[in-house]
């Protein structure tokens, strides 16, 4: 089956689709900054009376028109496209399996070529559908190194962070498949918005903590939200954090996009089982970085994510602590009904039960919306996402552990 191949939305497809992938792959120019793109025009020989020029034609052709072939660019010179195709890409990864759920959801199992002496790597992004917006839940991480205990991504060990191309590269395949980009039309029957963009919001809710890769995912969300090129509005854009305290406040500051805390416990003892980086950062410490998030407002409120786990989290007594641990924060309150995985022991809430904790929150004067669950029969719900990539071999994988302990201590 090829990448132009219909699917039908209204059940579960499975859809391999088969792509080359280069052994040695080329360096990609997706994902570089303005300034890194013209060193690299400069070190392959383009004069640098031309190379501002060049660096907005190709802004304008990857981000703007969406190609994957230098041969698309009308306006480039022939030796200058035989130029890049020697030395650079811009290839989108190859998608291993899409599937689609009944409910429109779409995720995708993308592989990515070796970086240096590694191997291809897997992950999974998913996008939903919905009235008046399109969201593509994107990861930031092969794998994730926090352990959550009711979340199947913990259940695969990191393997790598993935570079600004490869977060950035699930936007723009996202966009290919659903004929977002001009003079592209998405498949024949699929499930979108009736109008404006089909992905109008990201979220950093995939798999990995996004915090632990914060040079590569600020880069990657300030390329998405710039204004000469996919030109998303930085309030469509969401950074989901377990709670990595000392990077909060840089997200707000450095990349100023909307915030979301994975909380999921109001007390210490039992968020510590629950998100063990707890024990790193605990709820007072997490908190005080929430109150001090730049920009903070009603008009820009923080949105705490909390998975309702039957006879775990979901007493009256829990939804008393949460507005008592919330006071004085702009938030939003996200329920989420917990979605089972392969394996798990943990059981969702009663719906009633559900209904109960809302209502208490709502008459708070907290707006506490349960999460529609999506995508259920494809693993494609929250805290669903788990690839089958080929892990790093153990001394790579030590050195990996050593250098993330080195930079954050152990969780």
């Amino acid at each position: 089956m090829s990448a132009t191949d219909v699917i039908t939305p209204s059940r579960l497809k499975p859809m391999p689709v088969s792509q080359p992938v280069e052994l040695a792959p080329k360096p990609s120019l997706i994902g570089l900054t303005r300034e890194e793109m013209a060193a690299a025009l400069k070190e392959k020989g383009v004069a640098d009376k031309q190379i501002k020029m060049r660096v907005s034609q190709l802004w304008n052709w990857i981000y703007v028109r969406g190609v994957s072939n230098f041969d698309d660019m009308a306006n480039v010179s022939k030796d200058m496209r035989e130029m890049l195709k020697t030395h650079f890409t811009i290839a989108r990864p190859e998608i291993v399996e899409e599937q689609v759920s009944n409910d429109g959801t779409r995720k995708w199992l993308l592989r990515f070529p070796p970086r240096g002496a590694g191997r291809p790597v897997e992950i999974e992004a998913v996008y939903i559908p919905e009235e008046g917006r399109g969201t593509l839940c994107i990861s930031s991480q092969v794998g994730c190194s926090l352990t959550c205990s009711f979340c199947h991504t913990g259940t695969q060990r990191l393997v790598r962070n993935l570079t600004a191309e490869e977060i950035l590269s699930q936007l723009l395949l996202a966009r290919d498949r659903l004929g977002d980009f001009p003079d592209r039309e998405a498949p024949q029957g699929t499930i979108m918005p009736a109008e404006g963009r089909k992905v109008s919001n990201i979220v950093m809710m995939g798999m990995g903590e996004p915090l632990y890769n914060f040079d590569s995912v600020k880069t990657a969300l300030l390329i998405a939200s710039d204004g000469d090129g996919l030109s998303l509005s930085k309030r469509r854009i969401t950074l989901s954090t377990s709670g990595v305290v000392p990077e909060i406040y840089r997200t707000g500051d450095e990349i100023g996009v909307m915030l979301a805390i994975s909380l999921h416990a109001v007390r210490d003892d039992l968020r510590d089982m629950l998100v063990p980086i707890n024990k790193k950062y605990p709820l007072k410490e997490l908190m005080d970085a929430c109150r001090a998030y730049p920009g903070l407002s009603n008009a820009r409120r923080i949105t705490f994510e909390y998975v309702m786990l039957k006879g775990v989290n979901d007493s009256l007594e829990d939804a008393k602590g949460l507005i008592q641990l919330l006071k004085g924060i702009p938030a939003k309150i996200n329920l989420i009904p917990f979605n089972p995985w392969p394996g798990t022991n943990y059981q969702c809430s009663d719906w009633e039960q559900i209904e109960k904790f809302a209502d208490f929150i709502n008459s708070a004067g907290y707006a506490s919306p349960i999460r529609t669950p999506r995508g259920r029969d494809i693993l494609a719900a929250c805290g669903q996402l788990k690839s089958e990539s080929e892990r790093m071999r153990k001394t790579e994988r030590l050195a990996f552990e050593a250098m993330m302990i080195a930079n954050h201590g152990e969780d």
